[in-house]
């Protein structure tokens, strides 16, 4: 057995097996702060105290932002969370002092510490806070084999802590915001050092620990995300609607939708439901009495509201052919897989054995299919092969897509010998 599938059993062991019914578990203790709730921070004389006591702490940094999705439009900060070695911990609010470019500077030469990085990068950098080295304890988490990589679990069966829960989906954009809050905001950062390296000495004895690296890298380097071209045709449900009238009703609802969201700083699904705006685009109705007939437009809805709503739907009704969308717009790469088998029989043959050969060696490396390479990798691999199935020609059609090198070391072997077996 390797260390990899001893560390998997262990962990296995630890969160789901455990001692018989009838022998008695000892208590799992509650993590308490170690120098209590610290204040909120939310002027500027404030946050030139925790600038100056941050850049005099020592060692990495953990970091930890809450937004208010759900409740607020986009994704930014309502409140930041950070703790050093030297300088305890800060609770930030972003709203009173909304650049924190300042102690992002401050902080520059330190390794971050969050968990689930991808996260909260994007509303981080909005503030002034962009990391150049990080460590991302929920990949470190999945990438050792966890089976549970939520922040709680990991500190459970990691460190031996019970975290306070029930405060992760609230409305961070509450002022002021309730201690219960306050005290479970800080006991996010409260072990996360502690976290970090007891997951790099596992890493580290599993083999693992380079992987890691090249991915905490990948992700500090990569560039914000660019738009989304067309982002209504995200609209859950959209496969149900099928003709161009009817997308075209899709896209001005969803677009009057975001329009008033983002002016009264609401969550879009607050103004209009992504079904209701599916179920308009579906029925066509022709007037206002037709459109409150529908799921989602019913009583509750004062005139006004549905007034706005029909005019979207005859604004669509409205358009020339020529001016509605296209159906089937779809990103640049390779057809849904579903088509593959129609569309060409030899690529759906690949991935068929590609995805086999990648399930077999991610349960041998006791890590997640999705982080030893991308489904995405293997489908464009797959769509388009390079004309020579051998090492180095598929090593470098990965690298092409993004690949790390740790994973094409990994895959390569498997994916020669699955994509040549097809031939």
């Amino acid at each position: 057995m390797t260390d990899a599938q001893e560390t998997a059993a262990d962990l296995r062991t630890t969160t789901g097996g455990g001692p018989p019914d009838d022998v008695e578990k000892a208590p799992i203790p509650l993590l308490e702060p170690r120098e209590g709730i610290p204040p909120v921070v939310a002027d500027e004389d404030a946050l030139a105290r925790v600038v100056a006591a941050f850049a005099a702490g020592t060692g990495p940094v953990a970091v930890d932002a809450e937004r208010a999705s759900g409740y607020r439009y986009g994704q930014r900060a309502y409140l930041v969370q950070l703790r050093r070695e030297g300088a305890g911990s800060a609770l930030i609010d972003p709203v009173g002092c909304p650049d924190l470019s300042a102690l992002g500077e401050a902080l520059s030469s330190a390794e971050w510490i969050l968990h689930a990085a991808t996260q909260d990068l994007p509303c981080l950098r909005e503030i002034g806070m962009v990391p150049t080295s990080l460590f991302d304890t929920e990949l470190a988490g999945r990438l050792a084999g966890f089976p549970r990589v939520g922040l709680g679990a990991m500190v459970e069966s990691v460190l031996g802590y019970a975290l306070e829960k029930g405060h992760s989906a609230v409305d961070w954009s509450t002022r002021p915001l309730p201690e219960p809050w306050l005290r479970y905001a800080a006991l996010d950062v409260e072990l996360l050092v502690d976290l970090r390296d007891a997951l790099e000495e596992e890493l580290d004895r599993q083999g693992k620990l380079e992987w890691a690296r090249q991915e905490f890298d990948a992700i500090a380097a990569a560039p914000p995300a660019p738009p989304r071209k067309d982002p209504w045709r995200r609209t859950s449900g959209m496969h149900k609607v099928r003709r161009r009238r009817q997308m075209a009703v899709v896209r001005e609802l969803w677009e009057s939708r975001d329009r008033i969201a983002q002016r009264r700083d609401v969550s879009p699904g607050k103004v209009l439901g992504d079904a209701a705006i599916v179920e308009a685009a579906l029925a066509l109705p022709a007037n206002v009495h037709a459109l409150q007939a529908l799921p989602g437009y019913g009583q509750r809805m004062g005139r006004r509201q549905l007034e706005q709503w029909m005019a979207a739907v005859d604004r669509a009704k409205a358009l020339p052919e020529n001016a509605l969308p296209q159906p089937g717009a779809t990103a640049a790469g390779p057809p849904p897989p579903r088509s593959w088998a129609d569309k060409d029989p030899a690529a759906a043959a690949r991935l068929a054995a590609a995805r086999t050969a990648v399930s077999a060696l991610a349960e041998e490396l006791i890590l997640p299919q999705e982080n030893l390479i991308t489904p995405d990798t293997v489908r464009r691999l797959c769509w388009e092969p390079p004309q020579r199935l051998e090492p180095d020609a598929v090593a470098q059609a990965l690298a092409a897509h993004g690949a790390r090198p740790w994973q094409i070391e990994q895959v390569t072997p498997a994916l020669v010998r699955a994509l040549a077996a097809t031939v």
